[in-house]
């Protein structure tokens, strides 16, 4: 992937960065691996808002991508990049040698032509999918499962990679990109290499309509709201909270800054060998 800047004849044009979407092979997508995607305005069956700053946007339909790599044993052949607006990396059509179609997530260095298998016999290059047990340590994956045969969770984003670190019997040791090192059973599969489209953390959308094409509402800070709407609103001018002091907070008061959500007691919590802020805490 290449990224594309564009003289500054606008305004929204002057700090524009966008891909240049070079890698992409294939315009359309495969019909017969989608489905429609409908439109919530971040309501619930209720009709009440439950995720604020949604709304709008273009039309999309879900690509069904085949996180579980079902087809094991089997050699495909990749036979499209295509462009996926339901997330941030793009997505590999692959043709079995029976025929079938499927979806994979484009890992970094695959293209068309490139032979791809699952399984236990697989060969660990890129796109290749295998148990963590049969992974030589030191190998960069994603697409990982966290419960065997679930399909792949975790290191799923454009660029995202994990390591492979140590076994220790029936776990892998497995060090995130957040860098929490997590016990992962070794039965669970997981996709040789990074994933694609790595300079997408380098786009700029360039102006506000953008991100309305995307479904993404605007968001207005709490100390420019009135007290009725906001625990920060009010006082007179720029304010903690109606003159005094006060710490940020969501707008049903919960703390903004440094107040831990995770509950306490989570029975994944054993498979945590290194927090990710474990440097932070000495």
């Amino acid at each position: 992937m290449g990224l594309k800047t564009f003289r500054p004849i606008t305004p929204s044009l002057r700090f524009k960065v966008a891909s240049d979407f070079v890698e992409i092979t294939k315009q359309k997508p495969e019909w017969k691996l989608t489905e429609a995607k409908r439109k919530t305005g971040g309501r619930n069956h209720h009709g009440r808002i439950t995720c604020r700053h949604i709304g709008g946007g273009h039309k999309q339909r879900y690509r069904i991508i085949d996180f579980k790599r079902t087809k094991r044993g089997m050699e495909a052949e990749v036979i499209g990049i295509e462009y996926d607006p339901n997330r941030t990396c793009r997505i590999a059509l692959l043709k079995y040698v029976d025929g079938t179609k499927a979806y994979i997530l484009a890992p970094l260095g695959v293209g068309v032509a490139d032979k791809l298998m699952a399984g236990d016999t697989a060969e660990p290059k890129p796109g290749n999918a295998l148990p963590l047990g049969l992974i030589p340590l030191g190998t960069a994956v994603h697409n990982v499962e966290l419960i065997p045969g679930r399909g792949g969770q975790i290191g799923r984003a454009a660029g995202q990679q994990l390591v492979l670190m140590n076994r220790e019997g029936d776990y892998a040791l497995v060090k995130l990109p957040s860098g929490e090192i997590r016990k992962i059973h070794v039965k669970c599969y997981a996709t040789i290499g990074q994933v694609g489209n790595v300079e997408h953390m380098n786009v700029k959308s360039g102006k506000a309509g953008r991100s309305r094409w995307l479904g993404i509402r605007p968001t207005v800070r709490g100390m420019v709201m009135n007290p009725i709407d906001h625990p920060m609103g009010g006082g007179q001018g720029k304010s903690k909270g109606g003159g005094g002091r006060h710490h940020p907070v969501s707008p049903w008061g919960q703390l903004a800054k440094g107040f831990k959500t995770r509950r306490k007691h989570k029975s994944s919590d054993r498979f945590i060998v290194q927090r990710r802020n474990a440097n932070k805490d000495k």
